[in-house]
């Protein structure tokens, strides 16, 4: 029997379907194992060595794989052609040995497309383990490590608010960054446009004036409406003749099928497709054998793929369409490991595949791998001039028309937005036929007002873009790091763009403050590349390491050494320019403007920056981290509400972390409650106090005689009874909500936790653990809420608010559990699915034991 490990059972099953009985194939559900989340996981002083530990959650697959291995008389690593890849399979190699089920005969063997030729000709055409692969790979996940488990802790220490950092991630925010300081720094410039509406045997078009009094003009020759006026009126009165016709012929050639990273980009601009979605559904359309491999910078495609284009293109079109000569492409990847054959699919004959936004994105690949075959467009541009008299005044038309369509009959490439803000240009229409001396009519003219635009902000297509340009990073691993950045909550997307958040903002400062050097654009590419050297045998991975942990590790010491107080000092003047930019009067924009001779500087706190006034405690004025005048740097200024009868403390509104709240009193003793954004009428006193009151007693429950409390926590409006909990729909609810239908409510809640275990539904997504990534969720279990991220269960204990609880504090009390206790939640599985096999189940808990848990699998990123 031979055994093939794959990763994916959708792989599994198609591949299975092409070979004999003789194999047996299996899927590791991905990687197998990983650095564990902790200290020592890569030892420096060891040479980078690294402990590698498995998968909880991947055990059963891994008993399954070596049970079958014991019997195999050859073990076949057909995991996908790329470093990740051909790490997957060292993994499993690595196990069986470890385990000492590896078969005697051990082979590799890699496919670009899951079809049966392409298959059987790998089977036929094995090899080994390609270990410059596998050094790569180490190498870049020691690094990322390193990077994680050094700074992080940094970050934590000395920048309150700030999650983690990560070796690409920080300079993809980077990016992000300084495109909103480059927004919020452009100062828009006024400008005009005449243009006048004409027309020619029959025909309407528009010229635009680009010479005046004899000058040729720019974009910003007219810039006030004074001087426009006195253009268009000399337009108007013109007697405008043709002066020039100029045409000449256009030939647009077609792009290459589909790199990853182009894929990506098309798919965000034509479709609305995250970097994350395309990639998850161009895997899909892999397994399935709809496509190529789909992590590639390869344009190239094979010669039969070629042929099959070409043949299909013939079928569907006449023999115009087809060049005489195949068209060739070449690229300019660096990195070897990726340089496949580019994205197509793998039946030219099949212009269809799937359902949904699986059809969708495979008719892209599909025209955009069939147009690349197909004859260059052929177009005829037209510029028109017109002048009057003297030749003072000349106005221009332009016009285009497509004689031949070639590929665009099939294709057409989408595009960014103009980043100078102006408008498109008139090529795409079509113009009278006209020539010199023709007097065309002026129906009218008009005089348009415009102004400069900022650079747009990043949308994930344009972000891939620029990443590749810079070379930071490599294709197959944007989408992952573009969901870092979101998951962490330093950027937000409105409008498919990408806006940095404050943390991030904040995060960027730091790091360009105080490691320049490793947020900078070339020295990221430059280990990209070097790390591309390990990839092709020409650079030793443990001395690429060494000579950036070498520079790296006593960078962090020296910024751990430095107190919290002078780290806010120097971002407070490196971050000046943002926090505080110039005034339109010249007044100084440090001037407190509560009191109005303290100075506004930036200060840490425990959930954050902010901004205060140096004559703290007599003045309070604070704003959140962000520009002065930008929408979240607005200063909510302290209103006082009136005094609070119950304690003769005055209630007043202030603004914090999570937005808006209210206080009454100061200190310790201080009371306080957020203001939620459905607050039923406005906010008074009567108000105030009433929400200062929350848990409001709603009364004693009929069957158990305790109280059923409604409350307002972290996750919204909710009741309680007896350590169960009921969720209300809106904040008025929780002053409205009568008796019978608290009584109601819990009851339903309850009922609805009776769905099962594997179908019961979080109380709250968390979000993701700072240090796995893996989604920490809010539970509610049989004895009390717990905190999961899928593979540890940690209690919440009953000092722990649940509605207060925080990411770090989740993730904190799932790493403990983890390190403590992990035998336990292993120990009851075998006791419930087999009670009469008390002895077999004997020696898993001992195995068990011996194994820490670990995160549940991450998806393979590439």
């Amino acid at each position: 029997m031979q055994l093939v490990i794959v990763e994916s059972p959708a792989k599994a099953k198609t591949i299975e379907k092409y070979l004999g009985k003789d194999y047996k194939v299996l899927a590791s559900y991905g990687h197998v194992r990983d650095l564990p989340p902790k200290d020592g996981s890569v030892d420096p002083d060891d040479g980078f060595a690294m402990t590698w530990q498995g998968y909880a959650d991947k055990a059963k697959r891994i008993k399954e794989i070596a049970d079958l291995a014991k019997k195999a008389d050859r073990l076949i690593l057909a995991t996908d052609p790329d470093r990740e890849g051909e790490a997957i399979s060292w993994h499993v190699q690595e196990l069986l040995t470890q385990k000492k089920v590896l078969p005697k005969e051990v082979s590799r063997v890699t496919f670009n497309a899951i079809t049966k030729k392409a298959v059987t000709d790998a089977m036929a055409n094995p090899r080994e383990l390609d270990h410059d692969l596998i050094d790569a790979y180490r190498a870049r996940r020691a690094l990322d490590y390193l990077v994680g488990f050094t700074l992080s802790p940094v970050l934590w220490r000395k920048l309150p608010g700030a999650k983690s950092a990560g070796r690409v991630q920080s300079v993809a925010l980077r990016l992000i960054a300084e495109r909103e300081r480059e927004i919020e720094a452009f100062k828009p410039q006024e400008y005009w446009s005449v243009t006048a509406r004409m027309q020619h045997d029959g025909q309407a078009f528009d010229a635009r004036l680009t010479q005046y009094d004899g000058e040729k003009l720019d974009r910003l020759s007219l810039g006030d409406e004074g001087v426009a006026t006195e253009a268009k009126a000399a337009v108007e009165a013109a007697s405008l003749i043709v002066s020039k016709v100029e045409t000449k012929p256009v030939t647009r050639r077609p792009s290459p099928p589909f790199t990853t990273s182009t894929l990506q980009q098309e798919a965000a601009r034509k479709l609305g497709f995250s970097a994350s979605h395309t990639m998850r559904i161009a895997q899909q359309l892999y397994e399935d054998g709809a496509i190529t491999y789909m992590r590639t910078d390869g344009v190239q495609m094979d010669g039969s793929a070629i042929s099959e284009a070409r043949k299909a293109i013939a079928d569907r079109f006449d023999g115009g369409y087809i060049p005489e000569k195949p068209n060739f492409y070449s690229t300019k990847a660096k990195n070897a490991q990726e340089a496949h054959e580019a994205i197509r699919p793998t039946d030219f004959r099949k212009d269809k595949a799937g359902s949904g936004d699986h059809a969708r994105l495979y008719d892209l690949v599909f025209k955009r791998a069939m147009a690349s075959q197909m004859a260059p467009a052929q177009m005829e541009r037209t510029a028109v001039d017109f002048a009057d008299g003297t030749g003072q005044i000349v106005l221009r038309a332009n016009g285009q028309v497509v004689k031949f369509p070639g590929f665009l009959a099939v294709y057409q490439e989408g595009r960014d937005d103009f980043s100078s803000g102006g408008r498109d240009d008139d090529d795409g229409k079509l113009l009278p036929m006209m020539r010199e001396g023709d007097r065309p009519a002026v129906n009218a003219v008009d005089a348009e007002q415009h102004f400069t635009q900022p650079p747009p902000r990043f949308s994930e297509a344009s972000l891939v873009k620029r990443l590749e340009e810079l070379g930071i990073g490599r294709p197959s691993t944007y989408a992952s790091i573009i969901q870092v950045l979101k998951d962490r909550g330093y950027v937000r997307t409105e409008g498919n763009r990408f806006w940095a958040e404050e943390t991030g903002r904040l995060l960027t400062g730091f790091l360009e403050r105080f490691f320049e050097r490793y947020v900078a654009y070339d020295y990221t590419a430059g280990l990209e590349d070097e790390l591309d050297e390990v990839s092709g045998g020409r650079a030793d991975w443990q001395k690429v390491l060494a000579a950036f942990w070498r520079d790296f590790k006593p960078k962090t010491e020296e910024v751990m050494e430095q107190k919290p107080s002078d780290i806010t000092a120097e971002l407070d003047q490196f971050l000046a320019p943002y926090l505080f930019p110039e005034t339109g009067d010249g007044s100084d924009p440090r001037v407190c403007p509560r009191c109005g001779d303290g100075k506004l500087s930036l200060r840490g706190g425990r959930y954050g920056a902010f901004v205060a006034c140096s004559n703290y405690p007599e003045c309070k004025y604070t704003r959140q981290f962000a520009q002065a005048g930008g929408e979240k740097g607005e200063s909510v200024e302290p209103e006082e509400l009136g005094v609070d009868p119950a304690t003769g403390a005055m209630i007043e509104t202030k603004t914090g972390r999570f937005g808006p709240y209210i206080q009454s009193g100061e200190g310790k003793e201080a009371k306080r409650a957020s203001i939620p954004e459905d607050l039923p009428g406005e906010l008074d006193l009567k108000m105030a106090i009433e929400l200062l009151s929350l848990p409001r007693i709603v009364g004693q429950h009929p069957e158990t005689g305790k109280d059923i409390e409604a409350a307002i926590g972290r996750y919204g409006p909710y009741l309680r009874h007896d350590g169960k909990y009921a969720k209300l729909q809106n904040t008025a609810e929780v002053f409205e909500t009568g008796m019978n239908a608290a009584v109601a409510k819990l009851a339903e809640a309850a009922a609805n936790k009776g769905k099962g275990r594997g179908q019961r539904d979080p109380l709250k997504i968390i979000g993701k653990h700072p240090r796995t990534d893996q989604e920490i969720k809010l539970m509610d279990g049989r004895y009390g809420a717990y905190v999961t991220d899928g593979s540890v269960n940690a209690t919440i204990p009953k000092t722990v608010d649940q509605d207060q609880l925080t990411l770090e504090e989740a993730a904190q009390l799932i790493d403990e559990r983890a390190a403590k206790a992990p035998p336990k939640k292993k120990r009851k599985a075998p006791a419930k699915k087999k009670k009469a096999a008390v002895k077999k189940a004997a020696p898993k808990k001992a195995t068990a034991k011996k194994n820490a848990p670990a995160k549940k699998a991450a998806a393979k990123s590439g």
